[in-house]
């Protein structure tokens, strides 16, 4: 994409726009720079200084998706973290329409973030140039960024040609809720989750029959109001599931074997089920917290994991913008209070120049 581009999506985006972007990237860049990995170093047993040194990548691309709809806060929720950790080269790789062209949007959104160099590249090509390089594209220390299918599947097979973050797959969403869950709000999270299309996974869990009622009655509803009501009635069908379980503790077990992207948490006794939750991507806790607040502004990245990833994998987050070095120092005392468990261990592998290699600095 070239900088005329660029400056043509400033002109052409709104104020309000250029407003909810620079909201956005705030709380991602105040969220971000608590999270970042911080220089330190100590003493070890034998008096050698040890420790860490944290520095951003070189260069990272970010993979923004933008086939169905421009997705601005993902640019946001990639970029803006790898430009909260001082990350210099940030390239980024997107679809554009028939005629070549980018939402200004999402472009306005790139610039804003740190993007230095973007692409007009979408599916698992997009993250093969990122990681392998082409004739006019240098490759990439790393790769982030959600994606479909193909993208989740290039990303995986590239693993060990580039570093990758995780594999963010079509969105989910669980709504585990006891009695207290306000049937309006959770039937506009769920409906919100599906409007995403495709092979989205919109779930709800709760130990409330009535409350179960209550919330198809207002699926139903709402559902009629949506302008994606087509998108949103394909993943009711395919990819959409509701149950009532027999206890509240069956509906945790549950999510954890799920391990949802985005779990919402309604239950009046939080404190007891909260620590319960181990793999979730992201928990939205109580009536009052709608998942799209953190899609788009509350500053913890919406890219997570999917499809049971979340059982080993996080979201993204500002340390994995920082590559992690570690730092030894010894002096000549040091040394000496090495030396012979460095021996020991030199004999039983039987790697004689480890141990001549240190105790040659004591000769005189």
């Amino acid at each position: 994409m070239s900088e005329a581009e660029f400056s043509a999506a400033e002109k052409a985006v709104t104020p309000e726009t250029k407003t909810a972007v620079a909201r956005s990237l705030a709380n991602i860049h105040a969220f971000a720079k608590r999270g970042l990995r911080k220089d330190w170093s100590a003493k070890n047993a034998e008096g050698a200084t040890v420790g860490e040194r944290f520095t951003p990548f070189d260069r990272v691309g970010v993979y923004v998706p933008g086939g169905k709809a421009p997705l601005v806060s993902t640019a946001l929720m990639t970029a803006g973290f790898a430009q909260a950790a001082g990350v210099p080269q940030i390239l980024a790789a997107t679809p554009c329409d028939t005629s070549g062209v980018v939402n200004p949007a999402l472009l306005y959104a790139l610039k804003a973030a740190g993007v230095t160099e973007a692409i007009k590249i979408g599916g698992a090509q997009a993250v093969a140039a990122m990681a392998l390089g082409t004739k006019s594209i240098r490759p990439v220390d790393r790769i982030f960024g959600p994606g479909n299918r193909f993208v989740v599947e290039a990303k995986r097979q590239l693993v060990g040609a580039v570093s990758i973050d995780l594999l963010p797959g079509p969105s989910e969403i669980l709504i585990l809720a006891d009695k207290t869950g306000n049937p309006h709000f959770i039937a506009a999270d769920l409906l919100a989750q599906a409007e995403h299309g495709g092979d989205s996974i919109v779930g709800f869990a709760t130990d409330s029959k009535p409350l179960l009622a209550q919330v198809i009655k207002a699926i139903e509803q709402q559902l009629k109001t949506l302008p994606r009501a087509e998108i949103i009635k394909q993943v009711l069908k395919s990819g959409t599931f509701l149950l009532q379980v027999k206890s509240f503790d069956d509906g945790v077990a549950i999510c954890n074997d799920f391990a949802p992207e985005h779990l919402s948490l309604i239950t009046a006794e939080e404190d007891r089920w909260l620590p319960q939750i181990r793999t979730a991507g992201a928990i939205y806790l109580g009536n009052d917290s709608p998942v799209a607040v953190g899609d788009f502004l509350a500053g913890p990245s919406h890219t997570l994991p999917t499809g049971g990833s979340g059982r080993s994998f996080s979201g993204i987050r500002a340390d994995q913008f920082q590559r992690r070095t570690s730092m030894v120092r010894l002096d000549k005392k040091s040394v000496a209070k090495s030396l012979p468990v460095v021996e020991e261990f030199a004999r039983i592998e039987g790697l004689h120049a480890h141990g001549r290699s240190t105790a040659i600095r004591l000769e005189k």
